[in-house]
């Protein structure tokens, strides 16, 4: 009998530790809660962080990078003009490929201007990557309208 009490006794015991111990204790499920709460303003404080500096460029800045494309655009425009004029001038039926490469050019121009006009310096804009994009392009279009007057057939 002692014995049955004895085990009795224990397994009551163990019973009332295990279910006391799971119970979960409102001051920690509270802290817990509220560091989620801060972790979850700070997440969202460091996005619109993000998205301001990568919104837009300073007004002074975009002035500064619109004047400086349109004017590399208009350079572009005259070589392109100076380009045909001489193709006119020579009078030489210069080949399909020069021509169609110097079209090329044209619209390619065209379209970066048209690209400038419509890029809205605004919160949905990533204004580095325009202005990486925008330099890559009219670098390209440079470089490619020097390649098409040198005469590399020797």
């Amino acid at each position: 009998m002692k014995k049955s009490i004895l085990t009795l006794t224990v397994i009551t015991f163990i019973t009332a530790t295990i279910l006391l111990s799971c119970k979960p204790k409102t001051n920690e499920v509270k802290d817990a809660q509220e560091k989620v709460a801060v972790a979850r303003d700070n997440v969202q404080d460091a996005k619109d962080t993000l998205a301001m500096a990568k919104q837009s460029a300073t007004e002074e800045e975009w002035r500064a990078f619109k004047n400086s494309g349109d004017s590399i655009v208009r350079i572009n425009d005259r070589r392109i003009a100076a380009l045909k004029l001489k193709i006119k001038n020579t009078g030489n039926n210069i080949d399909s490929a020069y021509q169609k490469n110097l079209y090329v050019m044209e619209v390619r121009n065209e379209n970066l201007k048209v690209k400038m006009d419509a890029y809205k310096n605004g919160a949905s804009n990533d204004w580095q990557s325009f202005k990486r994009e925008f330099k890559h392009d009219t670098d390209e279009i440079g470089q490619a309208l020097k390649d098409l007057t040198v005469d590399n057939k020797k």
